[in-house]
């Protein structure tokens, strides 16, 4: 009896069984999707991502005064409370008002609350005008207060713009050019790493010869140089375009190395050569035989790549040799906080380097956890 109760037990289950022929049975991109939603930090990166996406796509609709209006009265304002009880009563969610005078020694703005004034948020109010994607404009906003109340989420700056709605509006410079100059980098990468690797001889040696010219030479002073060349008198557009480019110009290099070490394995494959049998052009087998091979591997090297550029944006822009003034992006509102003074007078003005921390690092968490998911045999 009992050993055939231990056979029983060591034959597998139907569930067991079918469990194992869905596994087998699947594609590897299903493969990597179970593997990678097993990676909780990586998870939680991408919803940490399309949070800030959808943010800076709708910013208009989210910011809760126009990022360019300058509140006179309330120079380096201190962030607002969102509070819920008045004298000990719960009450509905609401923001007290705010009274600036000035400190009569050092002339700074000194603010205090003023809890006889209480103005009560709102959602779906009315409030500045704005463009919905280019298609239509809009005045409707998420929340606000009503007139004479002000909110200041993230408080104000020098001039008294508003700092939340600004870090909304540098998302979609600074989160945006990340994602153009990965997609410049990404043609260059695979286009040059392809014909390196798959023509070999001179064409090889050229190619990487001039990758090493471009990885001997630091990345900083060349970035500096390159950005200091753009005119100040180019429209802000073009501005952004160049130095997109800019980015891109040293963010290709480690592709291409990819993109011909993995072509230098394949292209003596028997596919390949039955490819070239049939009359397929050299450019065909790259990109619809050989580059779709190994697409796993070059989308996590997009996704780790897209910090290196968005943290090259902002190191520009922070130096003020990349987008200036009065465009709005994360590294042009770290300029204010140069100033060690300030910073300690007004520890908000970091929050655009605490957004771009906490951005980078869900990338690279996401870059991780699709790492790990594009050989989901291991």
């Amino acid at each position: 009896m009992t050993s055939n109760a231990n056979e029983a037990n060591s034959i597998p289950s139907l569930k067991e069984t079918e469990a194992e022929e869905r596994y087998y049975m699947a594609s590897s991109w299903a493969l990597m999707r179970r593997r990678f939603s097993k990676h909780k930090l990586a998870v939680f990166g991408v919803v940490v991502l399309s949070i800030a996406y959808v943010l800076a796509i709708f910013a208009g609709f989210f910011s809760t005064a126009d990022p360019a209006y300058r509140h006179k009265k309330h120079l380096f304002a201190p962030p607002t409370a969102i509070r819920i009880i008045h004298d000990g009563k719960l009450h509905r969610p609401f923001v007290y008002g705010l009274k600036s005078s000035r400190h009569p020694v050092t002339r700074a703005n000194m603010f205090e609350l003023d809890k006889e004034q209480i103005h009560p948020l709102k959602v779906f109010v009315t409030g500045y005008e704005y463009s919905v994607l280019g298609l239509f404009s809009s005045r409707i906003h998420l929340l606000g207060v009503e007139d004479p109340g002000v909110i200041f989420l993230f408080g104000t700056e020098s001039l008294g713009r508003d700092m939340f709605s600004r870090v909304l509006h540098g998302a979609r410079v600074s989160l945006s050019i990340g994602l153009v100059g990965v997609f410049l980098s990404f043609i260059l990468g695979s286009l040059l790493g392809g014909l390196s690797g798959y023509f070999g001889g001179w064409v090889d040696m050229f190619l990487q010869r001039v990758i090493e010219f471009l990885q001997s030479i630091p990345t900083l002073p060349l970035w500096m140089g390159l950005a200091a060349a753009v005119p100040i008198t180019w429209p802000q557009t073009r501005t952004y375009f160049m130095i997109t480019i800019i980015l891109s110009i040293l963010g290709w290099t480690g592709l291409a190395r990819v993109v011909r070490g993995k072509l230098l394995q394949l292209r003596n494959e028997d596919y390949v050569m039955a490819a070239q049998v049939y009359g397929a052009s050299d450019i065909r087998i790259i990109t619809r035989h050989l580059l779709p091979g190994f697409m796993s591997y070059l989308i996590v090297h997009l996704t780790l790549a897209i910090p290196y550029m968005i943290l090259g944006e902002t190191a520009l822009s922070f130096l003020g040799i990349g987008l200036r003034p009065p465009a709005v992006t994360w590294g042009v509102m770290l300029q204010q906080a140069q100033n060690v003074r300030t910073v300690v007078m007004s520890p908000w003005l970091l929050l655009p380097g605490l957004c771009v921390v906490i951005v980078v690092l869900c990338f690279n968490f996401v870059g991780d956890g699709l790492r790990d998911a594009a050989d989901p045999y291991k």
